[in-house]
């Protein structure tokens, strides 16, 4: 009877998942997140994959994280492999939710070059969040591999992971502000003021970084 019950429960979350109505969906995670069962993470993390709506994809992240720890991270580390971008950057994301030391090396080199925008960013603060003590300026080094990369958005999300990897990223971020690449040049200089000041505004930091770059490319008189 009770194998059943949790069949029937398992089935119910589903339905509610796969409605129309994002309220009813969001409502579906919260009860979830609200009575864990195990039997629900993989359900949860199914539809991770390809919920539309970002407070639904939050919901279920909350809830995720409601269950077992070690079940959960199983699963979420098996969605890095998926072939859905959607599925990678929500682990990532869930993952660095549940802030587990343990899960730092499953954020690879290839997730943080990763060709999709959203699973890259994800990636970046994933990783910042979680580096050890020791393992800055490596990660420091990956990353700084993206600088110049995407649009503003994702420039700033670089900035951001810099930000929170904190001074021993800075002799890594110096490296590239020399770099003979525009581009790179400016965003790395935005990035040592979003490092120096993180309350400052991201678009002043790459405007006063742009102002610095033309400044140095212009000719100097004798």
């Amino acid at each position: 009877m009770g194998d059943v019950q949790a069949r029937d429960g398992v089935d119910r979350l589903r339905s509610a998942l796969w409605q129309a109505d994002a309220s009813e969906r969001l409502q579906a995670a919260l009860t979830a997140g609200t009575r864990p069962d195990d039997r629900f993470i993989d359900v949860l993390v199914e539809r991770c994959e390809v919920e539309p709506d970002f407070y639904v994809r939050d919901m279920l992240t909350w809830a995720l994280t409601r269950h077992d720890r070690a079940y959960t991270v199983a699963a979420l580390l098996a969605q890095l492999e998926s072939d859905i971008g959607q599925a990678r950057s929500q682990a990532l994301h869930t993952l660095s939710k549940m802030a587990d030391p343990d899960t730092w090396s499953a954020v690879t080199p290839a997730l943080l070059r990763d060709s999709d925008p959203e699973v890259a960013r994800a990636a970046w603060r994933t990783a910042a969040g979680l580096v050890p003590v020791g393992g800055e300026e490596q990660l420091a080094s990956q990353l700084a591999s993206q600088f110049g990369r995407g649009d503003r958005d994702t420039q700033r999300s670089l900035s951001r992971a810099f930000a929170t990897i904190g001074p021993n990223a800075k002799p890594v971020v110096e490296l590239a502000v020399a770099s003979g690449d525009d581009t790179i040049s400016t965003h790395a200089l935005a990035t040592l003021t979003i490092m120096d000041a993180p309350e400052e505004p991201f678009d002043a930091a790459v405007e006063e970084a742009k102002r610095v770059v033309a400044l140095r490319a212009a000719p100097t008189r004798d």
